[in-house]
């Protein structure tokens, strides 16, 4: 690999961490000026890697939905796989937090059809099969728990809990992830 081609990943990478950051910390109203600027590169920079501001909110997107999928089967690996459930779903409610932030910078994109909920649902499904299945086979989970009905119960637990209500949240995707364990 060449330092160009290693400079213009390290460059796109630390961007969509950086847009990451600011785009949930001030709801998705950050000038892209300032995004290059915190992360230490020009604009122009900013704008060979990503043309528009959706492109931009599109690819951190992706990045998150891409983050959080791997880590289904990081977790698995880890094992016990009710415990990597669970740490799985903490993970999906700051996803949701992050997506939350930056409700408005997605509407366009959804609007669109850059970004849909079907396909980021079965993105999602995947990686909880990956966790449901690891949990059948060594017993902490049911078999018979379908991915799709988990990150369906996830997705309504987090739209129907404010961001103010983190607390209860949490009570709710323990009360999911109970009825998860094996029955006796």
């Amino acid at each position: 690999m060449t330092a160009g081609r290693a400079d213009a990943r390290r460059n796109r990478e630390l961007l969509l961490e950086t847009a990451r950051e600011l785009l949930t910390t001030e709801s998705g109203k950050v000038p892209l000026e300032a995004i290059a600027r915190a992360a230490g590169v020009g604009i122009g920079t900013l704008y060979r890697h990503f043309p528009t501001r959706e492109a931009l909110v599109e690819a951190v997107y992706r990045a998150e939905v891409d983050r959080l999928c791997a880590g289904a089967a990081e977790l698995a690996a880890a094992g016990p796989a009710d415990a990597a459930l669970r740490a799985w779903t903490d993970r999906f409610a700051d996803y949701m937090a992050t997506k939350r932030d930056m409700a408005d910078a997605l509407r366009a994109l959804i609007d669109s059809g850059a970004v849909t909920s079907s396909q980021t649902r079965q993105r999602l499904s995947e990686a909880v099969r990956v966790l449901l299945d690891a949990g059948a086979a060594d017993g902490t989970l049911r078999a018979d728990a379908h991915a799709e009905d988990v990150v369906a119960s996830l997705v309504g637990i987090h739209l129907a809990c404010g961001p103010d209500q983190l607390e209860q949240a949490g009570r709710m995707r323990q009360l999911l992830l109970d009825g998860l364990a094996p029955r006796s």
